[in-house]
């Protein structure tokens, strides 16, 4: 039941990252902090829509 997913920065909005999560144990959006090349900085990333 995975499912491939985008995650967007929140600062700049651009997709930066894409990985997969099981729907089953995570039902509410994905929030994790990753570093952004574009902010050169660790930023807050959300899962978006496709």
């Amino acid at each position: 039941m995975k499912v491939n997913i985008q995650l967007e920065c929140t600062e700049c909005k651009r997709k930066n990252y894409s990985t997969s999560k099981n729907k089953k144990n995570t039902t509410e959006r994905l929030e994790l902090n990753k570093y952004c090349k574009w902010d050169k900085k660790v930023t807050v990333h959300k899962e978006t829509k496709k």
